[in-house]
């Protein structure tokens, strides 16, 4: 009786046994593994398109398995290549026994994005009876770099507009279209030589300076400057003078520019040629900082930088002289002054950061020693040099100190015994020179005592020039 109950209870087991594994494989069948497997849930997408070299930033994801959260026990795997095209996969798996589950991610990286043209859309202004010129374009794409050889550019048929276009190796296309229109509507550009503003001297020449002027369609706009105003160089005061230009389409432009003649209070310029020279120049830059004098330095080819950036640096004017300082090679044509003067031009340049346009000629623009060189040389150059954006300066007071003067009492008194307080006192020295050196402290003591004031030369200072010999 007992053996026949426990083959009852064995096999209710094992009914029970079966039934379960026949509902398991039959929830499996019906759709309904969600309620045995283990399952996963992806944050965000499962399909991902990335940008190439865009960074790929995941999501988040959680698991569950009959109810309980096991997201820990998820195994991640996969990596994406962001600078790579191509299609990758991550892989999240949660394994519980013999379940387990599987979700995967899809992640593209392709080149979604359109080449950039450095490139606006504004509208194209041709002058009329010009020929349209495509305009040279710089284009840069993600992937393939510089595309700037494949632009191309179509115009339509009334020539009104132009349209250019660039593809890359993905099929990304930009494009940019302009509308071309056959008119002139820029302003000429002018420009006052030598500022807006000029302070001249009661009884000297006025000389306008005139402007510079260009136009865009117009290349005869020079010779249609209108200038109105004058400047009595008899009466102090201020004069306006009014600069207008139009071109042939109606664009104008207008400037002003004040010119105010003053009373001459016994200006001293002191000027320096042939340095810099260690010894004496130093000593000389000591002075003018002990008696806060300012001064105008002709410099060389010649002598230490570091004195060239000590004048500039403390308030002085570094103006040109000479790189060579020798007559034959710089008054043997047009040609060879220039070079030399561009050569020391490049050092002060170099030295301060800042062109220099102030000039003295070697010699002074009165020498004669150039016709030995070329005949007529400075009859030229003093024309040739003003075109070209330079103010030339000789003097009206030598010291005598690169003649036959060669003591400081002789230095001193040709200064002082030719100063004048009605006009401006252009005086000639070299910092080369010991005795100069030794008396410029006592000229600066006397033009003070004696009511002058120091200035140096600048752009807007008159011209002190000599008659041409040559």
């Amino acid at each position: 009786m007992k053996k026949r109950e426990g083959k009852t209870k064995k096999l209710k087991r094992r009914y029970l046994i079966l039934l379960g594994i026949f509902f398991f494989f039959g929830l499996l069948f019906a759709g309904y593994e969600f309620l045995l497997l283990p399952q996963i849930h992806l944050k965000g997408k499962r399909n991902i398109v990335l940008n190439y070299k865009q960074a790929y930033k995941e999501k988040g994801f959680s698991a569950t398995f009959l109810g309980k959260d096991v997201t820990k026990e998820v195994k991640v795997s996969g990596t994406v290549k962001e600078k790579k095209l191509g299609t990758y996969h991550i892989i999240y798996q949660v394994k519980k026994g013999i379940l387990q589950k599987k979700v995967i991610r899809t992640i593209r990286v392709k080149d979604i994005e359109k080449p950039v043209m450095n490139l606006t859309d504004e509208d194209i202004y041709i002058c009329p009876g010009d020929e349209f010129v495509p305009e040279k374009v710089e284009v840069k794409d993600n992937y393939d770099g510089d595309l700037s050889d494949k632009i191309t550019h179509t115009i339509n048929k009334d020539n009104t507009k132009v349209t250019y276009s660039v593809i890359d190796s993905s099929g990304n296309k930009a494009e940019i279209v302009k509308n071309i229109f056959y008119k002139d509507i820029e302003k000429p550009e002018m420009t006052l030589n030598r500022g807006e503003r000029l302070n001249v001297y009661i009884g000297e020449t006025f000389t306008d300076p005139g402007v510079t002027v260009t136009d865009n369609c117009d290349k005869e706009i020079e010779t249609k400057v209108k200038i109105t105003g004058s400047v009595d160089m008899n009466t102090l005061g201020e004069y306006k003078l009014h600069y207008e230009v139009e071109d042939n389409y109606a664009n104008k432009t207008e400037l002003d520019r004040t010119v105010e003649v003053k009373k001459k209070a016994g200006i001293i310029y002191l000027t320096f040629d042939d340095g810099p020279n260690s010894g004496t120049t130093n000593v000389i830059l000591d002075i003018l900082k002990e008696e806060k004098v300012p001064a105008t330095f002709f410099v060389t080819g010649f002598g230490p930088d570091e004195l060239i950036k000590r004048e500039y640096d403390e308030g002085h004017t570094v103006a040109l002289h000479t790189n060579v300082h020798d007559y034959a090679q710089v008054y043997a044509s047009v040609d060879a002054y220039f070079a030399d003067l561009s050569a020391v031009s490049e050092r002060v340049k170099r030295i301060t950061g800042v062109e220099s346009k102030i000039i003295r000629f070697p010699g002074g623009s009165s020498n004669t020693v150039s016709r030995h060189y070329a005949t007529g040389i400075m009859s030229t150059l003093v024309e040739e040099v003003q075109k070209r954006g330079y103010r030339y300066y000789d003097w009206n007071i030598s010291s005598g100190d690169a003649g036959n003067t060669t003591l400081a009492s002789g230095v001193y008194s040709n200064v002082v015994n030719s100063l004048s307080k009605e006009r401006s006192n252009m005086v000639l020295m070299h910092d080369v020179k010991s005795y100069t050196r030794d008396a410029l402290r006592d000229i600066i003591r006397y033009g003070k005592e004696n009511g002058y004031t120091f200035e140096k030369i600048t752009m807007d200072t008159p011209m002190v020039t000599q008659r041409v010999n040559n």
